[in-house]
């Protein structure tokens, strides 16, 4: 198992010194899903859900939330994100809607809880859009899928990752 990097000799909590890190182009891919009824997807799908454009406004606070990352998460640093890319998709075989974000930076740490952030925030603003229609939607299957750049190099869930997602309770 490989040694917990934010925890020092003594076992206490602190942030990485990557300053003798080379800067290196990273990027990373995390995925999540909103299972919901079929008619909340409806919802979604018909344009008619009461606070509006539902994967519009997840798109952007996933964005917005990939950039706070480090506001949110104590021992991740600050970065200069140079791209953030948000596929979000209604599935009726879930049913709901599947989430991928994608993050680029060129720096000396990677991305991987940039893009499993805006995963998330898409995720969860997803849930805020439709909950006056459904309480009971699930947030399901966040992680991350790739990552690439840093000494580790390539990650990367092999199969099909998206269609691991059924529409039956986890």
């Amino acid at each position: 198992m490989a040694k917990l990097t934010h925890f020092d000799g003594d076992g206490n909590a602190h942030m990485v010194d990557v300053s003798g890190k080379p800067v290196t182009d990273r990027l990373a891919t995390a995925e999540s899903a909103v299972r919901m009824r079929p008619e909340t997807l409806a919802l979604v799908t018909e344009g008619t859900a009461k606070k509006g454009d539902v994967l519009g406004v997840a798109r952007l606070a996933g964005i917005m939330g990939s950039k706070r990352t480090s506001d949110l998460i104590p021992l991740c640093h600050p970065l200069p994100i140079s791209k953030v890319t948000l596929d979000l998709e209604p599935d009726a075989t879930l049913p709901g809607i599947r989430i991928r974000a994608t993050v680029k930076t060129s720096g000396q740490t990677g991305v991987e809880m940039e893009a499993l952030t805006a995963a998330s925030v898409a995720a969860l603003t997803v849930y805020d859009m439709l909950k006056a229609a459904e309480k009971g939607m699930e947030i399901v299957q966040t992680r991350l899928l790739r990552k690439e750049g840093g000494k580790s190099g390539i990650y990367e869930i092999s199969g099909n990752v998206s269609g691991e997602i059924s529409g039956e309770a986890d």
